[in-house]
């Protein structure tokens, strides 16, 4: 190993498949990263070990190790218990959660201090609760690179909208959108009307196609009805087939917004909505286009440097403790 002395902290994006490592020096510059597919349900049984390779591969041997994401789980290392929306997202720092040696079935834990975040469980004015883990720390980057109030839009498998008023998590609310997606996409009655059944379509990308998915949401219609339309579309010869991928993309995309659009509890209507966006690039790309679809904008931020802020600060917070 050729031992970087500049990392004083590592921070993870544990996720269920991909991880992420973020090496940052005292100054909160990143000097280092790593990603790879060992994901918490990859490692389970040897997240120690796991964490000692991630470590050996980017030479540090860092003074605090701060893990986020999936790894606070039951899928995880060790389950860290949600926090509610009293607490503020700067006040993370006050609630991370020691990985204690041997946890699980770990023969031995991580040397150094290594730490997990706690996710959130908020719940909306009916008592229904919503959860994210994760995301958390993404939205403490944000609020600490000067994004303190209105609504965040993170994409990925599971969807989170969630509403910050003064650094603080005032509503929030998943959509099952990707995971839908993938599994409308790969198997029963869409897939084989698409040709798509048992695989993955690489059939081009039709943006008119998802625009109509898009405006089709606004109908407010049951979404099981609404998804059988995709269907309806293709074996009545109103759309192509490889076209229905990115109609199902646009109508599972539109749902989001104009779920939150029409909502009262959200508090902002289509003339006045703004939006700020954290997620990958292509997932980005694709709820710009589904936004501008309906005359509205999403002011992105960077993914990146927002869980970078979030790490550096966690670190401060804890060795100013």
């Amino acid at each position: 190993m050729v031992l970087n002395t500049a990392i004083a902290v590592v921070g993870v994006d544990w996720g269920t498949t991909h991880r992420r490592a973020y090496g940052l020096n005292r100054d909160g510059q990143c000097v280092a990263e790593h990603a790879d597919g060992e994901g918490a349900l990859s490692c389970k049984g040897r997240f120690a070990q796991a964490l000692q390779v991630l470590l050996h591969s980017m030479g540090a041997q860092p003074e605090a190790v701060i893990l986020s994401g999936m790894v606070g789980s039951a899928l995880g290392w060790q389950v860290v218990p949600y926090v509610d929306a009293s607490v503020a997202l700067t006040e993370l720092a006050l609630q991370l959660a020691p990985v204690q040696p041997g946890s699980g079935a770990d023969a031995t834990g991580p040397d150094g201090s290594v730490a997990i975040v706690p996710g959130y469980c908020v719940r909306n004015a009916a008592g229904q609760p919503d959860v994210m883990r994760g995301e958390e720390t993404q939205l403490l980057g944000a609020h600490c690179l000067g994004h303190s109030d209105g609504w965040f839009v993170l994409p990925g498998t599971h969807s989170k909208w969630v509403e910050l008023r003064e650094g603080r998590v005032a509503q929030l609310r998943t959509y099952m959108t990707g995971e839908l997606f993938d599994l409308l996409g790969r198997y029963g009655t869409l897939a084989a009307a698409a040709g798509t059944d048992g695989g993955t379509a690489d059939a081009p990308w039709d943006e008119a196609a998802f625009a109509q998915g898009v405006l089709a949401a606004q109908s407010g219609g049951a979404l099981s009805h609404q998804l059988f339309g995709c269907r309806a579309l293709v074996v009545s010869g109103d759309m192509a087939a490889i076209s229905s991928r990115a109609y199902l993309s646009g109508l599972l995309i539109g749902t989001e917004l104009h779920d939150v659009l029409r909502d009262p509890a959200s508090g902002v209507a289509a003339g006045d909505a703004s939006f700020k966006l954290i997620g990958s690039p292509a997932l980005e790309r694709l709820y710009q286009a589904a936004a501008a679809t309906l005359g509205l904008q999403f002011e992105a931020l960077d993914a990146r440097a927002a869980f970078v802020a979030a790490t550096h600060y966690l670190y401060s917070q804890r060795i100013s403790a």
